[in-house]
């Protein structure tokens, strides 16, 4: 088996054991990277000579006999609305087709301070808008499971580079499900923790109430070593919480036993393609004879989530993307004859279509006459649903619904069709609106044969429950087969 197939936490073990070297792992990651990149296309900027002049120093470092992180040495890849100081941070946006930023992100900043070795910068919808990587101004990533298939969105690159060993590990982003629906599409694991324990600080901002960076990997201990070395208070951020978080890959115990899982009713009704609904009840059911107790919920108000979320997430997109207007970075039209023209072209010429969507309907619904009638409204059904998911705690510890309503669609087959491509988020809206932790995992294939992602939902910061209740999964499943990506 080559060094970039295996787990970060087996790779840990074996770099802290003197088995392998950081630079042996970096040059097996980034020989496969050569390999597979022409076809899959998950990465904008590749940082090959910076990666492994990052892993000879964490190697001389642990020569020299130095106490490391786990991650020290650990090949990552980064999400290019995550800014990097000295490598460029473009959103897969031709607005910021040169942007490099002069600082890091606060997950960056601890990343490097565990000794993480940073790949390179990987592709994703525009400005985080979109469910399929198919609105990057630069190219299409593609499902390594299927070259003809997308791997999701709007963090594409980082799930297709993970499940083609293109990466040991990633970092996205999720404002409505973009973590979480392309680890179900790609067949990994990723998290969307919750909202305030990681710092937003140098996160390209989309949605502030809403987005999250969180992990991604192959196996769920790689995913809680990751979250663990992310978590923490921000001083820059000042929504980011001050509490104490624990060692989450060392605590993790596959015992679930008395643990209670609500099965809520509305998550697996119509829409829901019946292959993807019989294998969460499958694994409803495994989990029950490991020792589990699963509670029939209803979460009525999940009929109003999408709606809500695209009238919030549009709404502050609209204020937040204001800032990209060609006076003090990023692309400025060439030809104009003013700073009204100037300030036209730009954004017009600069901006994906998606995005101009998604601006001009968040203009709309703040605007004088409107406020009300829409936003107002999401902003009450945002309370609603907080309140659903408190009530539906009290009677269980955490929630198991399907990731998405079916598995990954074909390029190019809802580009098009924006009502279909909005429906994918549809099962994990409410997560973000309700700034609860999420996690996706896969739970086998469909008929195709596709990854079927699995959604476990938990508590504020119950993400240990998470990790729990996911290992208990992983070992029923007996690990997380990435063979067909592997060829």
């Amino acid at each position: 088996m080559e060094l970039y197939q295996l787990t970060a936490e087996k790779l840990s073990a074996m770099l802290a054991a003197r088995e392998c070297s950081s630079e042996e792992v970096t040059r097996s990651v980034l020989s496969r990277m050569e390999q597979k990149e022409p076809e899959i296309a998950a990465y904008v900027t590749i940082c090959g000579e910076e990666a492994l002049k990052q892993a000879a120093e964490i190697d001389a470092r642990r020569a020299a006999g130095e106490a490391l992180h786990p991650l020290a040495g650990i090949p990552i890849g980064i999400k290019d609305n995550i800014c990097t100081r000295g490598v460029r941070t473009t959103c897969s946006s031709r607005m910021l087709e040169n942007f490099v930023p002069p600082y890091d992100a606060f997950v960056m900043e601890k990343l490097n301070a565990a000794g993480a070795v940073m790949l390179g910068k990987l592709n994703m919808d525009e400005f985080a808008m979109g469910s399929s990587t198919e609105t990057s101004y630069f190219q299409k990533t593609r499902n390594p499971f299927d070259l003809e298939r997308v791997p999701g969105g709007s963090s594409g690159g980082s799930a297709a580079a993970v499940a083609a060993g293109e990466a040991v590990l990633a970092l996205g982003s999720d404002t409505g499900g973009s973590i979480r629906q392309p680890a179900a599409y790609c067949g990994i694991v990723g998290l969307k923790p919750t909202y305030s324990s990681v710092s937003r600080y140098g996160l390209v901002a989309f949605a502030s109430s809403l987005d999250q960076i969180g992990p991604m990997g192959r196996s769920v201990r790689d995913v809680a070593m990751l979250y663990g070395a992310i978590c923490g208070r921000d001083n820059h951020d000042a929504t980011s919480a001050l509490r104490e978080y624990p060692d989450f890959a060392k605590e993790i115990t596959p015992d679930i036993k008395g643990l209670r899982i609500g099965l809520p009713k509305e998550y697996f009704g119509e829409g829901v393609s019946a292959e993807v609904r019989d294998a969460v009840m499958k694994m409803a059911k495994e989990l029950e004879a490991q020792g589990a107790e699963l509670v029939e919920i209803s979460l009525p108000s999940t009929d109003y989530a999408l709606s809500a979320y695209y009238i919030i997430a549009s709404a502050e997109a609209s204020s937040n993307l204001a800032r990209f207007d060609g006076v003090k970075y990023g692309y400025r039209a060439k030809d104009f004859a003013n700073l009204t023209e100037m300030y036209e072209k730009t954004r017009s010429e600069g901006f994906g279509a998606e995005v101009k969507r998604r601006i001009m309907l968040g203009t709309y619904v703040l605007s004088s006459g409107y406020y009300d009638a829409y936003y107002k409204k999401a902003k009450f059904t945002q309370l609603r649903i907080q309140q659903e998911f408190a009530a539906a705690f009290d009677k269980c510890d955490l929630l198991l619904t399907p990731t998405v309503p079916d598995t990954a669609f074909k390029l190019g087959e809802n580009i098009d069709d924006q009502i279909k491509m909005y429906m994918n988020d549809i099962l994990t809206v409410t997560v973000n609106i309700a700034g609860l932790p999420g996690m996706s995992l896969p739970c086998g294939f469909d008929s195709k044969p596709m990854p079927i992602g699995a959604q476990l939902i938990g508590p504020k910061f119950s993400e240990s429950t998470l990790f729990r209740a996911a290992s208990c999964w992983e070992k029923t499943l007996g690990g997380f087969d990435l063979s067909r990506t592997l060829a």
